[in-house]
């Protein structure tokens, strides 16, 4: 399954999350991030089985070779043995001509040999090539996720100061305003008509001590002017 396939595939996240009929994306990220490393884990298993199976047929290959050549040696030193009259040629030829045919037994056991190891090597080097393409999808999916969570974040808060601020009735706060101006001049206007009908309320004996008053202070000031000159002119 692709990875998009995997990402939005339905049920695989929380169904509480869904969002207009799709699940929230950074819950499907994170379950494809999830199934991505489980087919990691899958793919280096088959690497290592595939790794050790061709270790096996090298070595094998290996043996076949030194098989092949220990037979080769046999046969020839039989045929020296025959020709220093230490062996009878016959049995010689006989026991040199089983070694050559266990000789060829091994080369041909080298030779499925090879060819295993040839088709291990190829298998390895495409599951190799698996298994670096999934890390570099998974880097790259991860680094995907952090930035999607931090947008997440910065829209959200976004979101929630913008609805506050959308939910301000400017046009009532100021209508507030205005009621409140309109208030302290009312206020204002009423302290002022309060003075002018204490002043207008004041009886006709309060306005003659008033003014009493007034000429006395002035009487009494002009008194004083005068008393000084006076000292002052002895």
């Amino acid at each position: 399954m692709g990875i998009f396939s995997r990402l939005f595939s339905v049920g695989k996240a929380e169904a509480h999350a869904a969002i207009d009929k799709l699940e929230d994306p950074i819950k499907m990220t994170e379950q494809g991030i999830r199934d991505l490393k489980k087919d990691l884990d899958k793919s280096l298993q088959a690497l290592a089985e595939v790794k050790a199976m061709a270790i096996r047929s090298k070595r094998e290959l290996n043996e076949q070779k030194a098989m092949a050549k220990n037979y080769e040696q046999k046969a020839m030193l039989l045929l020296q043995k025959a020709e220093k009259g230490e062996l009878e040629m016959a049995e010689a030829e006989r026991l040199a001509t089983e070694a050559l045919s266990r000789k060829e037994q091994s080369s041909e056991s080298v030779a499925r040999a090879q060819e295993e190891v040839t088709k291990f090597d190829t298998n390895i080097s495409q599951l190799d090539a698996n298994v670096k393409k999934l890390k570099s999808t998974i880097t790259r999916y991860e680094n995907e996720l952090r930035t999607l969570k931090a947008r997440a974040r910065v829209s959200q808060a976004t979101q929630k100061i913008n609805k506050q601020l959308s939910g301000i009735d400017s046009s009532g706060t100021v209508s507030m305003l205005e009621k409140m101006k309109d208030k302290v001049a009312q206020q204002e206007a009423m302290a002022e008509a309060y003075g002018e009908i204490s002043v207008e309320n004041r009886s006709l004996d309060d306005e003659i001590d008033a003014t009493l008053s007034d000429t006395n202070v002035k009487a009494t000031n002009a008194l004083e002017e005068l008393k000084a000159k006076m000292k002052n002119k002895q």
